[in-house]
């Protein structure tokens, strides 16, 4: 199902706070940051008005949360990844192109505070990620489960006399293909994954048949060991088959390596306040009814899904970006999950409903095929100093999944408050300013606001986190 079912629960399972332990950095001072700025480790994500510093102090305050050496906060400045290291990633290299990172706030996600690296082009998203997450902070915060990190070999087989029979004797075979797979993958089997199972599918064209080799990939997202075991069976299964093999290939709708994130926002917290003195201009219960409302509205219509589904994308691609994961696959998966409910419809990745407490209850569930070993980890520096801001949340691919689908759920959630208050456009225009702002060199048009720029509001207030 692409849209998450409620129960008659009121809110989600929370578990107790228990903060991830952190190394400060013996060189960070904690005179070079602003006292009112200063939080403890009990709240390692919460960090108020962190967008008012100068990024030598965000930087300053990072290194207190983060053991972090000089190499990785060189990292911060060159982008990760040099010319020459480029020039081995990728073909015809001319250069190297960098995206601003910044940090998503207050998350809290199975009851560990989580820093998280986000790396996005866009105005506006880490700021109403964050503020939302601090929204569901009040909440408990976000409560996630992941699946094993199976992905699915696809082998096509084409000109098969007798599908039927070619699919029974596949699945007679079953023991001898998974035992060839795990032959190709013997450092995976040492790691305690390899292939786990082999399904046999039968297409609606009337000579072929496709075999699925799911493969748990451990702390790797797994395409290349998803790739090695279809090509390594291809042969074997077309004999069996009677036929030919046609691609062999990893499907990216991996719908055994799911995550699921729930989050309870009390209504209290959901209301906005009007301008000056004036009283609240949406309640907290008007909040809620609205997203609910829209939520609604994405599930009963694909156009507006679409568009719902991409601000759960905002957040979510921004941290696979930071971590060096692939976020054409993410995104691949997530859209192709969302068609592939049964229901013959797009639906929303994340659905909203009024809890019997009457707080504002969210669920989310897509696809999430990311890992946290090799592939551009090796190469670039960026991606390896967001593991290290990410800490213990980095120590698997199941649990950097959950951190990621609280990020979409966060942006998910601040979009649609958004939509049932002001509008999209009242906070993302005010930090979509600062970018129109700047000159062709990237400098700021008027050297006054480059002088001030640490110390002025750098949002509406909604925004903030």
């Amino acid at each position: 199902m692409a849209s998450p079912g409620f129960t008659s629960a009121s809110s989600p399972p929370l578990p107790a706070s228990a903060p991830a332990s952190v190394s400060p950095s013996a060189s960070a001072s904690a005179s070079a940051v602003p006292s009112e700025v200063a939080v403890t480790d009990s709240a390692r994500s919460r960090i108020p008005r962190f967008y008012r510093l100068s990024i030598d102090e965000r930087r300053e305050l990072l290194r207190e949360r983060v053991d972090l050496s000089e190499a990785d906060v060189a990292a911060l400045d060159s982008g990760g990844i040099h010319p020459s290291v480029a020039d081995r990633v990728v073909e015809n290299v001319v250069g190297v192109y960098a995206l601003p990172l910044g940090l998503g706030l207050n998350f809290q996600v199975n009851g560990r505070d989580v820093l998280v690296p986000m790396a996005v082009e866009e105005p506006s998203v880490i700021a109403a990620a964050s503020n939302a997450a601090r929204m569901v902070r009040q909440g408990g915060g976000f409560a996630a489960d992941a699946d094993e990190p199976i992905m699915t070999a696809q082998i096509e087989l084409l000109g098969v006399p007798d599908p039927a029979v070619a699919r029974a004797r596949i699945e007679a075979a079953s023991d001898e293909l998974l035992a060839m797979a795990g032959a190709t993958l013997p450092r995976l089997l040492e790691r305690g994954g390899g292939p786990r199972e082999l399904e046999v599918r039968l297409g609606n064209h009337p000579a072929r048949v496709i075999v699925h080799v799911h493969v748990d990939c451990r702390n790797a997202m797994g395409a290349n060991m998803v790739n090695t075991v279809a090509e390594s069976l291809a042969e074997r299964l077309a004999a069996l088959a009677g036929g030919r093999s046609g691609l062999r290939i990893l499907t990216n709708l991996c719908d055994r390596r799911l995550v699921r994130v729930r989050a309870r926002v009390p209504v209290a917290v959901l209301g906005v306040r009007g301008e000056g003195d004036a009283a609240e201009a949406f309640s907290g219960a008007d909040v809620r009814d609205g997203i609910v409302a829209a939520s609604q509205f994405a599930e009963d219509d694909p156009y507006r899904a679409a568009t719902h589904n991409k601000g759960i994308m905002n957040g979510v691609d921004a941290v696979v970006i930071a971590t060096g994961n692939d976020w054409r696959g993410v995104e691949a998966g997530a859209h192709a999950f969302a068609a592939a409910n049964g229901k013959g419809q797009y639906r929303p990745l994340a659905v909203w409903r009024t809890g019997d407490d009457g707080s504002l209850i969210g669920k989310l569930e897509m696809p999430m095929p990311v890992g946290v070993v090799g592939g551009t980890l090796k190469a670039h520096a960026g991606a390896r100093l967001a593991q290290r801001i990410l800490g213990p949340a980095a120590t698997s691919a199941t649990e950097l999944a959950m951190v990621i689908g609280s990020v979409g759920l966060a942006s998910n959630l601040a979009a649609l408050r958004a939509l049932a208050t002001d509008g999209i456009q009242r906070g993302h225009m005010a930090l979509h300013r600062r970018s129109a702002e700047l000159k062709h060199d990237g400098q700021a048009t008027r050297p006054q606001e480059r002088a001030a720029e640490h110390t002025r509001d750098r949002g509406t207030k909604e925004d903030s986190p």
